[in-house]
């Protein structure tokens, strides 16, 4: 088990694992809290003609999905934004157009048949094909990434819970959404060189609904994620060695996994707090209405009740 950490290129993949496992729930949070949680995966989709573009003009995959995805996932959010009843159909042309178009280019390259291989470690994942290239570039976007979804946490979770009420309350909504969507895409392409393009979205909401079984507060969920998420990638990235398997699988098979154990210890978790919570008797309605020192009763109340007394004498009469 220890002599993996000799390698150069498994210390390489063990510390991107880290940084995935941050990034990739950091941001998933936003999205799972606005509904969007296959919006990773459509940016993945798209993220194909980057790399397929970076294999024709044979520059940097990483770099060129990233300006790729970035105008990908600004589009996106203008669709979203609009609203319109086309919105659906537009996106989906967006995504599915985005993949194959990044097929076409790897085909139609210099080196289509070392790009066909090395498309395979994008589109799932590999351990062995992070260099340190790689590994500078995932560091500079994953600390952007932390630094905006942590920094930002308070004025991106009112803009998830109530765009009205945040554009009240002077939040450049319209800015913050744009923002999220690009660090979105940029996550997309922080996590495709260990998760692979087409399983990146997973462990943006996988942790993040394993850490909502156990935890009640935002705050809570959003550690308690990317802790999960920092634990199934270096677990994934070992265990794919150990068992010579793509590390993406495995990372997202091991979320997953926790998903499911987290969800069958809420239940229990549940019940016990509750039977554990303070017993403060019936509610009492008291809303502190004062009351006369000498009757005791609230004032005005007495004088109504001769005026009504007065008027039923007067039908009466």
């Amino acid at each position: 088990m220890t002599e993996m950490f000799q390698f150069d290129f498994m210390q390489r993949a063990l510390v991107a694992a880290v940084l995935v496992g941050i990034t990739a729930p950091a941001v998933g949070i936003y999205l799972v809290q606005r509904r969007q949680a296959l919006m990773g995966d459509g940016i993945g989709h798209v993220a194909l003609t980057g790399v397929g573009l970076g294999f024709l003009f044979q520059t940097s995959p990483v770099w060129m999905a990233v300006l790729v995805c970035v105008l990908g996932a600004v589009v996106m959010e203008l669709v979203r934004s609009r609203g319109n009843q086309r919105g659906d159909i537009a996106l989906a042309m967006l995504f599915y157009g985005g993949m194959a178009c990044g097929k076409l280019l790897v085909s139609v390259s210099a080196t289509a048949q070392a790009g066909g291989a090395s498309l395979e470690s994008y589109l799932w994942g590999s351990i062995l094909t992070v260099s340190p290239t790689d590994l500078a570039t995932i560091g500079g976007l994953a600390a952007v990434v932390v630094a905006v979804t942590f920094g930002l946490r308070r004025q991106l979770f009112a803009i998830c819970q109530d765009e009205e009420f945040a554009r009240v309350t002077g939040i450049p909504v319209r800015v913050l959404n744009l923002l999220l969507a690009v660090m979105a895409a940029v996550t997309v392409t922080v996590a495709m060189r260990v998760v692979g393009l087409l399983l990146v979205s997973a462990l943006m909401v996988v942790p993040v609904a394993a850490a909502q079984q156990l935890t009640r507060s935002f705050a809570a969920t959003q550690a308690a994620a990317v802790a999960l998420g920092i634990t199934v990638s270096v677990l994934g990235v070992m265990g794919s060695y150990q068992a010579d398997v793509p590390s993406g699988p495995a990372i997202v098979l091991l979320a997953i996994a926790a998903f499911a154990l987290f969800s069958a210890a809420a239940a229990p978790l549940a019940r016990r707090r509750h039977r554990t919570a303070p017993d403060t008797g019936p509610a009492v309605c008291d809303t502190g209405v004062p009351r006369d020192g000498r009757t005791g009763t609230i004032p005005g109340q007495a004088k109504a009740a001769e005026s009504a007394s007065a008027a039923g004498r007067g039908l009466a009469q």
